[in-house]
């Protein structure tokens, strides 16, 4: 089973760069109209031999499916690294890097649309 997420952005391209420059995603599909609308794009980000792919696009007006903004949580072996990489890219810190009592080390930072990204070493089940 596979889960993808997607999210709506008014500006998806400056989500992109955000996404690709402060947390280590990669591009797989761009895809746009024939006005040059971004209308569609998937992200991938691998970390150990899990690899999450995120599909996002732009917000329109009678998208039923567009929720608002949104809280993910990636898990990641390296959070420090990954935290330092964020603030260098000039990501908002919503939580600096914490040892939380469940045993997780973890940080969240906001997209420039206001979305949180929890990114830390908390396996569920483990």
């Amino acid at each position: 089973m596979s889960i993808h997420l997607t999210l709506r952005y008014d500006d998806p391209r400056a989500a992109i760069a955000f996404l690709t420059s402060a947390l280590g995603f990669r591009e797989l599909n761009i895809h746009t109209d024939d006005a040059g609308t971004l209308v569609h794009a998937e992200l991938a980000w691998d970390d150990r031999n899990d690899t999450a792919v995120i599909a996002l696009g732009a917000r329109r007006p009678d998208d039923r499916f567009d929720t608002g903004r949104a809280v993910l949580y990636l898990t990641c072996d390296d959070p420090d690294t990954l935290h330092d990489r964020a603030v260098a890219a000039g990501a908002d810190v919503v939580m600096g890097l914490t040892d939380q009592d469940y045993g997780s080390r973890e940080f969240a930072v906001a997209d420039p649309e206001g979305n949180v990204w929890s990114l830390g070493t908390y396996r569920p089940g483990t």
